[in-house]
């Protein structure tokens, strides 16, 4: 089998249109966003009445966000680390989802502005 020249490999890594970037990949499944998103806009309201308990609990669903970004992540990379492992085959197919996902969540951080 031919190995994969370095603009080969970052062709098939790279989006299309720099619009392309998060490929429709989810992050969280729809419920759990539909969570996420509900307990942040209690947050916001509360605010006014209660700032510190509002900066309290944000610090806590930012921590469950993140907890649960990296349970997936986690589960993700030992599901394929296990295919391997067994001596699986994992197809590029698989690989290339994997990869953009990361690439859309590397993205959206990068986005990011306080």
């Amino acid at each position: 089998m031919s190995e994969m020249s370095q603009s080969q490999r970052d062709e098939a890594a790279a989006p299309e249109h720099e619009d392309d970037v998060d490929d429709g990949a989810e992050l969280f499944a729809p419920d759990d966003r539909n969570e996420l998103e509900r307990r942040w806009t209690e947050i916001q309201t509360r605010f006014v009445d209660e700032p510190r308990g509002a900066v309290e609990a944000a610090n806590a669903l930012v921590d469950d966000l993140m907890n649960r970004l990296m349970s997936g992540f986690s589960e993700e990379r030992s599901r394929l680390e296990q295919q391997w492992d067994r001596g699986d085959d994992v197809t590029t197919e698989d690989l290339r989802t994997v990869l953009q996902k990361y690439r859309s969540f590397f993205g959206r951080l990068l986005e990011l502005r306080a």
